[in-house]
């Protein structure tokens, strides 16, 4: 495992990502710089197409660029082994996506339990991380109702609440109001940032909803595979 030194919790470097396409060569992204700070409150906008999608995979350890370094906490972890991936994931990676992706047969508390159970955390510390995380967001009456007896706002707060429970460096939220209605959403997003002003939790988001980049403190614009500005977002400082 290589370490680098850094300032920042995620380094993207030159990172490329080639696709084919019957005889067609896909250039999803076409080297893409990046650097995220501990507490960080990021959103990635752009058009369909764009490499939103592809870039996140890539940061989340899901998929390998074709070219390029991508470091977290300080390990390149972009030449991993699909092994290796998969422990990153699991210990220092937290996903929201926008269909939720919860198991229907466990209730909320049991789906926000269920990775600590993979990383074989003990119950007395599975049971109090799961509780704190429940009152954080906003779910307590709702702990043992299963996802068809939630909302889609409450679907996704479980969700959130799951993407955090192994306390995770970074948390990756692909689309993770596309679902919901504006009320919905804003309530979603309320959440998420009082985790991130008050855990400290450093999450990176694609977006097409501009409530989204409201609350973001930076907005990234990519289009063609490139990111091609940023600028401050609504929740950054005046």
């Amino acid at each position: 495992m290589t370490r680098h030194r850094h300032r920042h919790i995620l380094e993207v470097q030159g990172v490329t990502k080639d696709y084919q396409l019957g005889k067609t060569t896909i250039h999803a992204l076409r080297g893409v710089d990046l650097a995220v700070s501990q507490g960080d409150f990021v959103s990635i906008v752009g058009p369909s197409g764009c490499g939103k999608t592809t870039l996140l995979n890539i940061i989340g350890c899901i998929d390998k660029p074709t070219s390029g370094t991508v470091i977290l906490d300080g390990v390149d972890v972009s030449t991993f082994d699909d092994d290796r991936e998969a422990d990153t994931r699991l210990s220092h990676i937290g996903f929201i996506f926008q269909s939720f992706n919860l198991v229907g047969v466990l209730d909320a508390r049991e789906n926000i339990e269920f990775p600590l159970i993979l990383a074989k955390v003990p119950k007395a510390e599975r049971a109090a991380r799961v509780d704190r995380l429940v009152d954080l967001v906003g779910l307590s009456e709702f702990a043992k109702h299963k996802p068809d007896e939630l909302s889609g706002g409450q679907r996704q707060r479980v969700a959130i609440a799951r993407a955090l429970v192994n306390k995770p460096s970074l948390v990756i939220a692909d689309e993770p109001t596309a679902n919901l209605d504006s009320a919905t959403s804003t309530t979603v997003m309320e959440a998420m940032r009082r985790l991130n002003e008050e855990e400290k939790v450093t999450f990176i988001f694609s977006t097409h909803n501009e409530l989204i980049e409201r609350y973001a403190r930076r907005v990234l614009s990519i289009k063609d595979g490139v990111i091609t500005g940023e600028r401050r977002g609504g929740g950054g400082a005046a």
